[in-house]
């Protein structure tokens, strides 16, 4: 698995200036605003379903938790 952190450190200021210009010529001027905002859609979807899955992770736990007591009485 890549740590993104330690690749950020890294890339230097040529390295970064150099991807920059590459996007540049692949997606065009007119093409990253929309680029980056659909980047930013999917960031804020992955982030909505890893909440709702963590918590639903919690009210499953909670729930077998409330089980297991229940069946102790």
């Amino acid at each position: 698995m890549i740590n993104f952190n330690l690749l950020a450190f890294t890339l230097g200021g040529p390295e970064v200036i150099i991807v920059l210009v590459l996007i540049l010529l692949l997606f065009g001027a007119k093409r990253i605003p929309k680029l980056a905002k659909s980047i930013g859609q999917a960031t804020g979807e992955l982030k909505k379903g890893r909440l709702e899955s963590e918590k639903e992770m919690k009210d499953a736990k909670k729930a077998s938790g409330e089980e297991t007591t229940d069946n102790k009485e």
